[in-house]
């Protein structure tokens, strides 16, 4: 690893620790809390996409008349990414995108899917922020969407990338597998679904993407020390607005067990 991403990964090494043994996972020990945590999640899996696809467009040719753009390694790096994201298989080996598995193991366990569905129906990139105020979820869920949105807004791709790579997806900690089973057990519906999204990205994350985004952050950060110092800013401010996103949800399973209990 070279010395820069050793320096940005020392950086952002507290905050990681800090999401990581979030208080929220105590708190996931119910169906119920689940399908609240699932409720407000899935629009981090669904914003992760549209990162995904702004890197793929700023990194690759999508117009016609095709062109190469950029380093073809990058080229290659970000099309196998968006290939396995956007176009993986199910436990059957059906096609679906992380997205359509993440709503599927929703639907499995009776987790709220409409707030999502009705959003990406009616939102488009010059509407989202508009839209995003009208869905009923947490305040703090709308603003990790906005903070994402503001990041792809801007099209610096180094940026992107260090947001890509070090405030998404692999920062759910494999004990949260060990949780999602034993409410599997004790509630009698079957999460099988969701054990094989989460899983799933363990295995892609781990073995194939995560090395992946951290190759196409040196490539694009290359020897300029502001990019890197960007990188640096950028992947602390989101992963504390991961830590907000989950404060947010902590926030509403409290408040539901608060409503059940009265």
């Amino acid at each position: 690893m070279s010395l820069e991403l050793q320096k940005l990964e020392s950086e952002i090494e507290v905050y990681r620790s800090q999401l990581i043994n979030h208080p929220l996972y105590k708190r996931l020990n119910s169906l119920d809390a689940l399908k609240t945590f699932m409720k407000e999640h899935v629009f981090a899996v669904w914003d992760f996409m549209s990162l995904l696809k702004s890197l793929q467009r700023g990194l690759t040719c999508i117009d016609l008349p095709w062109h190469p753009v950029g380093n073809p390694e990058t080229r290659r790096l970000i099309n196998e990414i968006v290939w396995g994201e956007e176009s993986d298989v199910d436990a059957q080996g059906t096609a679906a995108s992380h997205f359509e598995l993440y709503l599927g193991a929703m639907a499995e366990i009776g987790a709220d899917t409409q707030p999502i569905l009705n959003f990406i129906q009616s939102c488009n990139f010059s509407n989202l922020e508009t839209e995003l105020q009208s869905v009923e979820i947490q305040s703090n869920t709308k603003e990790f969407v906005q903070f994402t949105f503001s990041i792809i807004r801007e099209n610096e791709l180094h940026k992107l990338a260090a947001l890509f790579t070090f405030g998404r997806e692999d920062l759910i900690p494999d004990m949260f597998i060990q949780i999602v089973k034993s409410i599997e057990i004790e509630s009698g519906v079957s999460f099988a679904k969701l054990v094989f999204y989460l899983e799933r990205h363990i295995e892609v994350d781990g073995g194939e993407h995560g090395p992946m985004a951290l190759n196409m952050i040196k490539e694009l950060c290359g020897a300029d020390e502001q990019k890197w110092m960007e990188a640096i800013s950028i992947s602390i401010e989101a992963l504390k607005m991961r830590i907000h996103l989950w404060d947010g949800v902590l926030q509403a399973i409290e408040s539901q067990e608060v409503a059940i209990n009265h």
